[in-house]
């Protein structure tokens, strides 16, 4: 038992370790993934390495051929605007759903998300930000819309919406955001909440496609005007 539970802490910590970094954009699109370099950066054996990267080829972050290995998938500009109009749909139906479904704890749960998203909005502000607190930031915002997918309470639109964002994920940093991007993004968030609070499903929808699309808006911005020409550096919405 204690071998397995070993295992399973190791498995999935390594899956983080992966994660972490691509959503970091550590690595640059299509960059080839090997278990043996992975297995010895993180100090694992291969085989948490294998599981991680099959898990992660599942959720759409990389891509793996049979005996050719495994690289981080690469998208095309025709790719993520597929990936935002599914996303569109798919989200705003899931906020429509939770304004009928969520429960009370879930509300208080998505409200304290928000205190803890202006916190840091407001700390990452401030002169010199450590650079945790921008990651930070991208991590509460990804809690909070899956938390809106979770109140949902339908599981086949979990399951969609999982590999359909995953995708974008992989291209997300508030740093290039503009200060009023993020407050507005920030006060979507906290509308967003009213809206469910009321069990108003056309309020919760419209907030949603709101708060998407300024997103987008915001990380073609940001992609047009990195200066490091990277077209990786898209904003998380």
């Amino acid at each position: 038992m204690k071998t397995s539970t070993r295992h399973g802490h190791t498995a999935e910590s390594t899956y983080q370790w992966i994660k972490g970094r691509i959503l970091q954009n550590h690595w640059p699109d299509g960059a080839p993934l090997k278990e043996g370099d992975l297995a010895r950066q993180i100090g694992v054996s291969r085989t948490p390495v294998r599981e991680a990267l099959r898990r992660l080829t599942l959720e759409g972050m990389v891509e793996t051929v049979p005996n050719m290995g495994s690289r981080l998938q690469k998208w095309s500009d025709e790719d993520l605007n597929d990936i935002f109009g599914l996303r569109l749909q798919l989200e705003s139906y899931g906020a429509q759903l939770a304004a009928a479904r969520i429960a009370p704890d879930e509300v208080e749960e998505l409200y304290g998300l928000c205190a803890d998203m202006e916190e840091c909005q407001r700390r990452c502000m401030a002169d010199s930000p450590d650079v945790s607190l921008w990651q930070r930031l991208a991590v509460l915002n990804e809690r909070f819309h899956v938390g809106v997918q979770r109140a949902a309470h339908s599981e086949r639109l979990e399951t969609l919406l999982r590999q359909v964002i995953s995708a974008s994920l992989v291209r997300r940093t508030f740093r290039l955001y503009e200060p009023a991007e993020i407050a507005r993004s920030m006060a979507h968030h906290r509308e967003l909440v009213d809206a469910l609070a009321a069990r108003d499903p056309v309020w919760a929808e419209s907030v949603m496609r709101a708060h998407l699309s300024a997103g987008y808006r915001a990380a073609q911005r940001c992609v047009a005007s990195n200066t490091d020409g990277d077209p990786a550096q898209a904003g998380q919405y």
